[in-house]
């Protein structure tokens, strides 16, 4: 039998006002209307629930004993239909999940983490690398945010660009270059390109080519610290953004250099399903990484 649940909620009000007068007030409906709804309860329990004595009406015995049950029922489905949006900082327990390179997790998970730890202490946070090639886990919920230069393109996705980060050329400390690396000389040398996919190009390749030029690559790897470790025992340039890729070229004590050649800067972009839009818990985290990165950046 398929049943009417708004017949839960006039039940409620009856039960509570006594009256089919009072019920309809309550319910803001005419006492045509839940008189008419009374039958149908009626006809539903089996039972009349409310019965006329004298001048007022009275609950049955069946009445009076679901009358706590109902009201409980309604409550929990008014709770269920008005979801409490506020968001408890101090009592949140939740477990985060963002996936980036390895450039933007070694910049940004120290100050994002400090965040959190500072204003919800019971939040975890898992940093994950970045998939070598395109996969759900943004539609299925395995990552809450996407950090990169990507841009989903189906609906389904949101994306907001958290700011810029201007490239620099990367190089060992005796390196050839490292008195001034002009564009025949940073065409000339080897490079390593970073690319989650093993691609053997980059934007960069299309400015050189209007210009007449191509550079030699040797190798395509997935992180920049792979490619930055390679640069410290070679001759060989690594493209890489500067403020971001600042912590590992300081790290294997390497230089870096002004691209010399104008190309765009790299865009990072935060990502993340459409499920969450509504989710107070997911867009303070989204408020939290945006403010880590303008504080990386210093925008």
């Amino acid at each position: 039998m398929q049943l009417d649940l708004n017949l839960l909620t006039v039940l409620d009000a009856l039960l509570e006002e006594g009256s089919v007068g009072g019920a309809a007030q309550r319910l803001h409906l005419s006492s045509p209307a839940v008189s008419r709804t009374l039958g149908r309860l009626r006809a539903v329990t089996g039972d009349d629930i409310l019965v006329r004595t004298g001048h007022s009406m009275a609950p049955t015995p069946y009445a009076v004993s679901v009358r706590e049950e109902v009201h409980r029922l309604v409550r929990q489905a008014h709770e269920v239909l008005s979801p409490v949006r506020e968001l408890d900082l101090a009592g949140l327990d939740r477990t985060f999940t963002v996936q980036c390179h390895d450039a933007v997790a070694v910049s940004l998970a120290p100050v994002l983490v400090g965040r959190l730890q500072e204003r919800a202490p019971g939040v975890r946070l898992r940093v994950l690398a970045e998939n070598p090639v395109d996969a759900d886990d943004l539609r299925q919920g395995r990552v809450d945010l996407d950090l990169g230069g990507g841009r989903p393109t189906l609906p389904e996705f949101r994306s907001e660009p958290l700011g810029e980060d201007r490239l620099v050329v990367a190089m060992r400390a005796g390196h050839p270059c490292a008195a001034g690396l002009d564009l025949a000389s940073y065409a000339a040398h080897p490079h390593v390109v970073i690319s989650r996919r093993g691609r053997l190009t980059a934007p960069v390749d299309d400015v050189l080519a209007a210009e007449g030029l191509r550079r030699r690559v040797v190798a395509a790897v997935a992180t920049v610290s792979t490619a930055l470790r390679i640069a410290a025992r070679s001759d060989v340039l690594v493209t890489c953004t500067a403020t971001l890729g600042r912590p590992l070229i300081e790290a294997f004590g390497l230089l870096a250099v002004p691209l010399p050649v104008e190309s765009p800067a790299a865009v990072i972009n935060c990502n993340w399903h459409q499920r969450f839009d509504s989710d107070p818990a997911h867009a303070w985290l989204r408020e939290q990484v945006r403010a880590s990165v303008e504080e990386i950046t210093g925008r």
